[in-house]
């Protein structure tokens, strides 16, 4: 039991614990000052201290008091619900469901504890823990039907099925009266309880269900999207047909509801009977509505020859009359098919010398509506092939940069046009151009938010970081902390995070790499944190089925492009870290090439310069520490950056440690990308963990296992473990000789990466790892692979991204610079204009 106070002391008590609930800190604090006056030991005065010190951002001596007011009343509830509060807010669950588990011990009736309780379970995704912390809330106020739905969402999440509706169901038969047809919670609920019907494989009783609640659903659409898919899989496919047509009649232009529709008229597109029904229902559609695009654009999927051709022929004159901008994008993924691209190409290019398709779309005669309507059909028709000849899989970007000249000496100060002009430069490798056109397009319209964004993007790929900045600032709020980047951080803007990350790393300055980097990091850690507050904010809100699809996303959170894309570069470059611990100061690039009495002074003066800068850092946090409370322009207390470079980062004692921080979420959430497996092997390779690198193999294999990379880490694992730098275990040495048979045990390794070579003797990333595995089994075979390497610029498919992967395989093997200029002069023969071949 807490400590008893004298009433003066109990009321003042009281008083403490609203004004911490009304962030009334400076009040909160002098009343527990007042309390503790006479009664120094009152271990829940302290506890609430130390939760209000913790809000004003003083951590360490929140816990320090709270560890001394448990020591004061260790049977205290409310000391052990602060301590879990605390530990909640530095994001230690597991700490924090201990000390709230101890807090209910001693008031097993606390809802305040039982909730925090609940809600971090859910975050941790402790189910049965989830299920019987709601059970109890349910129990003790079953009047709310949040409790109800929220032990029926525990028992959902933990995969009981049954028992998720046998709660529903047992609380609609506590309603003495049915909920009005406006209350959205009973709405929500009704149809969350239905998709845990169907999700137990029940149809025709979801169905049943359905069709009993649909009149009074306030979500009409998700209803009849549900019953359609029930109909379609139980085969009813007269009502679900019925149903489609009134789900396009709600919204034409959504294909799904045309897919839905097609299934349920049991038509096929591969078979050539069904091809003239599908061709009529889409013509049908077509007709009633002139404005319809979808049912335009999707036979172009399923028709074929003479057919494909004349329907192509009417879209593209529809689209390029009108002028649509989006045309090309909309039909490029039927690209895909050589034939319907060699199609494509041949009418638009029809169209260049076609005058009679020049007129109105809608048929005016008025000469000056024709010709308008001439000028742009030429326009788009140009546009069109600009970007069909722009595109990879019908390059031909000399075609491409000729058409769009032509538009621009029509319209210099069209935006689209230099847009689309630098995206042919980007291509053609001008990157430095490319940046420079986008740049000018985004001046022709300063206020495009789109094109600012795009013009800074390019900046970033010709690594003008601060010009980047400059462009983006011109619409982020510039007041906040930190100016513009802070406010890109504060916005999550991760697309500019890890552009800028990247061109920092070709910069080499590894520290602002690995700090971009790491922020990617962060964002997700902070999208996996905000969930907790949709724990209860959904259940409130009546939100259930957007709740469920969230917890689920989250799940798989970090199987993200951005956050993949972020982590392996990282991880490369802590492996870089490992190999090469000089990478870690800027001042010591490029020691390795001095002789060793210059570079011994010279490692000196880094380290004296370490120390000086250590001992500013330390001054600098002392200063930020007395500007806690200081505020921005915009009113925001600052939030000042301990390591605003990355260096601290980048002098990482244990970069392998640091590493697998970033490579557990990818192999845990994403095992089906090679590149997190081929990151995994390198780690693990290096901490002489051979099981687990054995294991990233084993799956890289299953992936992919023509992937080039596998083939280089493969001979290399052979070679680790038949000269292993410690003795294998038993156990680990049996596994691998079961499980690890590519290359075997008794294969002549060089042999082995011949053939490889042959197999694959038209690919250059095939081609440069099989040299680089020829390097690593011979070093002085080094000038042989050089000439090999220079050699698979001839290649006919060879990419620029392939080549300059050979230039930096180059600087990996240390190569004399007259064999790099040597491969730089050939790539420039080929690709002129790219600047990454440029001295």
């Amino acid at each position: 039991m807490p400590q008893p106070l004298p009433a003066k002391e109990a009321t003042l008590f009281r008083s403490l614990v609203k004004y911490y609930e009304g962030k009334l800190y400076k009040k909160g604090l002098k009343a527990a000052e007042q309390i503790l006056k006479k009664h120094p030991n009152h271990g829940d005065t302290e506890a609430m201290k130390a939760l209000i010190l913790n809000s004003l951002n003083q951590g360490d001596e929140a816990f320090a008091l709270c560890k001394e007011a448990l020591r004061h009343d260790m049977k205290s509830h409310v000391c052990w619900h602060v301590y879990g509060l605390l530990w909640r807010s530095v994001k230690n669950y597991p700490e924090a469901i201990k000390s709230y588990k101890m807090a209910l011990r001693l008031e097993p009736t606390s809802l305040s504890i039982l909730r925090d309780l609940a809600l971090l379970q859910c975050q941790v995704r402790d189910y049965e823990g989830y299920i019987e912390s709601r059970r109890k809330m349910m129990q003790d106020r079953p009047q709310l039907r949040q409790n109800w739905t929220a032990l029926a969402v525990a028992y959902h999440l933990a995969g009981n099925l049954a028992e998720a509706e046998n709660v529903l169901n047992t609380y609609e038969e506590t309603l003495k009266q049915p909920p009005p047809k406006s209350d959205l919670e009973h709405s929500e609920a009704t149809l969350y309880k239905n998709t845990i019907i169907a999700e137990s494989g029940d149809l025709v009783r979801a169905l049943e269900h359905l069709d009993g609640i649909i009149n009074n659903s306030l979500d009409r659409s998700a209803a009849l999207e549900l019953k359609g898919q029930y109909l379609l899989q139980l085969g009813r496919n007269d009502q679900a047909t019925a149903l489609y047509r009134v789900l396009l009649d709600r919204n034409s232009e959504y294909r799904a509801y045309f897919d839905g529709l097609e299934k349920a008229l049991g038509l096929d597109r591969s078979n050539t009977a069904d091809i003239e029904k599908l061709t009529k229902l889409y013509q049908a559609h077509a007709s009633n509505n002139k404005r319809n695009d979808a049912s335009r654009r999707i036979p172009l999927d399923f028709l074929t020859g003479e057919a494909f051709k004349t329907a192509a022929d009417d879209y593209l004159r529809r689209m390029l009359n009108k002028g649509v901008p989006s045309t090309f994008p909309n039909i490029k993924s039927l690209y895909q098919d050589p034939e319907k691209k060699a199609v494509i190409e041949e009418l638009v290019l029809g169209y260049v010398s076609d005058k009679q398709t020049n007129g109105s779309a809608e048929g005016e005669s008025n000469s000056q509506v024709a010709l308008l309507n001439s000028d742009r059909f030429e326009q788009s028709v140009l546009y069109f092939l600009a970007q069909h000849y722009n595109y990879v899989q019908s390059r031909d970007l000399a075609k491409a940069m000729d058409y769009i000249d032509r538009l621009l000496e029509m319209d210099p100060k069209s935006v689209d046009y230099n847009q689309t002009k630098a995206r042919i430069l980007k291509h053609a490798g001008d990157i430095q151009k490319a940046s420079e056109t986008m740049n000018h397009a985004r001046e022709l319209d300063v206020r495009d938010r789109y094109i600012n964004t795009k013009c800074a993007k390019y900046q970033l790929r010709n690594n003008e970081n601060e010009n980047a900045l400059e462009t983006m600032s011109k619409f982020t709020r510039n007041e906040a902390v930190g100016g513009p980047l802070g406010d890109l951080h504060d916005m999550q803007c991760m697309w500019y995070l890890l552009e800028d990350g990247e061109a920092f790393l070709r910069q080499q300055k590894y520290g602002l790499a690995l700090k971009r980097f790491t922020t990617i990091a962060d964002i997700f850690e902070i999208w996996y944190e905000d969930q907790f507050d949709f724990h209860s904010f959904s259940l409130r809100k009546g939100q259930i089925r957007a709740y469920i699809d969230m917890v689920r996303w989250e799940d798989h959170l970090r199987d993200h492009p951005f956050y993949t894309r972020a982590a392996t570069q990282a991880i490369d470059l802590y492996l870089q870290l490992a190999d090469n611990p000089q990478l870690s100061s800027a001042d010591q690039t490029g020691l390795d090439k001095l002789d060793p009495t210059e570079r011994k002074k010279a490692e000196k003066k880094a380290k004296k310069e370490r120390e000086k800068a250590e001992k500013a850092e330390a001054d600098r946090k002392a200063a930020a520490a007395a500007k806690a409370t200081a505020k921005g322009d915009d009113g925001e207390t600052k939030k000042e950056d301990p390591d605003p470079n990355g260096e601290q980062l980048l002098q990482t004692k244990e970069p392998l440690e640091v590493a697998l921080k970033f490579l557990r979420p990818m192999l845990e959430l994403s095992p089906l990308i090679i590149e997190a497996q081929n990151a995994g092997f390198e780690v693990y390779i290096r901490r002489n963990k051979h099981l687990l690198a054995l294991k990233c193999l084993l799956s890289a294999r299953d992936i992919d296992p023509e992937n080039p990379k596998l083939h280089e880490q493969s001979v290399r694992f052979r070679q680790a473990v038949t000269k292993p730098s410690e003795p294998l275990s038993s156990q680990a040495s049996q596994v691998i000789q079961e499980s690890f048979t590519a290359p075997s045990a008794d294969a002549d390794l060089e042999a082995y990466n011949n053939d490889f070579l042959k197999k694959h003797a038209q690919s250059a990333s095939h081609l440069q790892s099989g040299y680089n595995v020829r390097y690593i089994l011979d070093n002085s075979s080094k000038a042989q692979n050089e000439e090999d390497l220079q050699k698979t610029l001839d290649l006919s498919d060879i990419t620029i991204q392939e080549a300059q992967a050979g230039l930096a395989l180059l600087d990996q093997w240390k190569s004399e610079q007259k064999a790099k200029d040597d491969y730089r002069a050939k790539a420039a023969g080929r690709w002129s204009q790219a600047t990454v071949f440029k001295n």
